[in-house]
């Protein structure tokens, strides 16, 4: 790589690369089959925790309201039922939790199945997984309920909930724990005008019309009694969205550059097809390096283990 800078922007590429409409609209689900263990009344305290490194590579917890990442995603459940998560609480293999390596303790997030549309909130209280090439590890209740707990992971895209996670944030901080962040400088205030991003939780949506937005829970103020204010929970349903053809890759880096991009990617040939493509992100546009199309989740774990074994540790699995 020389001098070359690397700028690698996981979240941000991924929600770039996944701005598409859809609708979603309610599955009837046997009510048997929707019924989870309710999560805590009270709110563990508030943790984002310091820079960490696990298996040689180093992970930045940090808020960030805007997060949207597709990759691959596992589940967990024998031998941790019972025993506390990251940020202090019991993990509950039938509850919709889930173990995230940067997000906030606790945040709220949508993870949609992109094989079979099902999708479901899920609150993270854990850390993890730390196995290469997974973006997040469910609960077995969460897996069963977007339908992968026989294959053991699943095609999956991530998005923040934001206004549940604030409020989660503004809660749980007043238990203590870590500094609540400012909120996002850019983040939207008051109307915000339909885009083509999934449809925020909540919203009433129609067959090929898009979601209105929500208004935002009102975050704890000074004195307000914790106890009276409802915490923020998945609501234990099923989502049911569109499934379109995806396919996966192995995304190495990007660049302010083509050249620097080109000079990766030729250093990259040994492991597969690669592609430099352009991507423009916050008005900042960048040269991104990929591997692929993958034809499997095993493929692109064996092909990934490889490039980071040979010195490319931030290299991560895609779905587009």
């Amino acid at each position: 790589m020389g001098t070359m800078r690397r700028h690698i922007l996981p979240s941000l590429l991924a929600a770039a690369a996944l701005l598409a409409g859809c609708t979603e609209s309610k599955v009837v689900v046997d009510q048997a089959k929707v019924i989870t263990n309710p999560g805590p009344a009270k709110p563990a305290p508030y943790k984002i925790g310091k820079p960490y490194q696990v298996n040689d590579i180093w992970y930045y917890p940090k808020a960030d309201y805007r997060y949207s990442e597709t990759g691959i995603a596992s589940w967990y459940g024998p031998g941790f039922h019972g025993k506390n998560t990251a940020n202090g609480e019991v993990y509950d293999e039938n509850g919709l939790t889930a173990a995230h390596k940067t997000l906030p303790m606790p945040s709220m997030v949508r993870v949609t199945n992109l094989e079979n549309g099902r999708s479901i909130q899920v609150r993270v209280n854990d850390r993890g997984p730390f196995e290469a090439g997974r973006i997040i590890d469910m609960t077995r209740r969460g897996a069963q309920l977007l339908g992968f707990i026989d294959r053991g992971t699943a095609r999956v895209r991530v998005d923040i909930m934001p206004e549940e996670s604030q409020q989660l944030a503004a809660l749980s901080s007043r238990q203590g724990g870590d500094q609540l962040p400012p909120p996002p400088e850019a983040a939207p205030v008051g109307a915000v005008e339909a885009g083509g991003l999934a449809p925020i939780a909540g919203a009433k949506v129609s067959p090929g019309k898009p979601a209105q937005p929500v208004p935002a829970a009102p975050a704890a103020q000074p004195g307000t009694n914790i106890a009276a204010v409802a915490l923020p929970q998945p609501d234990g349903r099923v989502t049911q969205v569109p499934v379109r053809p995806t396919s996966i890759y192995i995304q190495a880096g990007a660049f302010l550059r083509q050249s620097n991009a080109n000079q990766l990617g030729g250093q990259l040939r040994k492991y597969g097809p690669v592609r430099v493509t352009p991507i423009k992100v916050e008005r900042q546009n960048y040269y991104r390096v990929r591997i692929g199309p993958i034809a499997s989740v095993v493929e692109a774990d064996k092909t990934l283990k490889r490039m980071i074994a040979d010195g490319h540790p931030e290299s991560r699995i895609v779905v587009d």
